[in-house]
């Protein structure tokens, strides 16, 4: 079985920092199996995070190749990085480039870099960063394994 990553936006009314409180809406990648799956379980994890009634107003397929995640704890933002696997062609001799999109985990742009580095050590074939962006992701829900006792 494969997951698969799905982005989901929910909208809320959030209590700034003035105190006053003001229509949201935040995105959140969750890892399932379906939109169903992605939908059930995205509503559990936030349930406890919101107070009042919220909305989950989109969910979409996330093309991702790889999440990688970062060891520092001061790590709070999400980074999108299009990386291009190089290959040969044996008959033609010709360079290929194959684009995947890996989110990354880190405090800004260069620890993204830093922290793709450290996870593409070990790689045998060759490859090149094409782009880094910043996402709108607040938080990242993993599948965990469910205790059915």
């Amino acid at each position: 079985m494969n997951s698969e990553w799905f982005e989901c936006k929910v909208r809320f009314d959030k209590t700034m920092e003035t105190g006053l409180l003001k229509k949201v809406t935040e995105t959140y990648l969750v890892d399932a199996l379906s939109f169903t799956e992605a939908e059930r379980r995205f509503i559990e994890e936030m349930t406890p995070y919101i107070s009042g009634e919220f909305t989950v107003t989109d969910i979409k397929r996330a093309r991702l190749a790889e999440v990688v995640e970062s060891a520092d704890a001061a790590a709070d933002r999400w980074f999108k990085v299009k990386v291009a696997y190089i290959t040969l062609d044996e008959k033609s001799g010709a360079e290929k480039r194959t684009n995947q999109m890996v989110l990354v985990q880190a405090t800004e742009f260069r620890e993204a870099i830093k922290t793709l580095d450290k996870s593409m050590e070990g790689t045998l074939g060759d490859w090149v960063i094409v782009s880094v962006t910043e996402t709108p992701i607040m938080d990242v829900f993993f599948y965990k394994k469910e205790d059915k006792e």
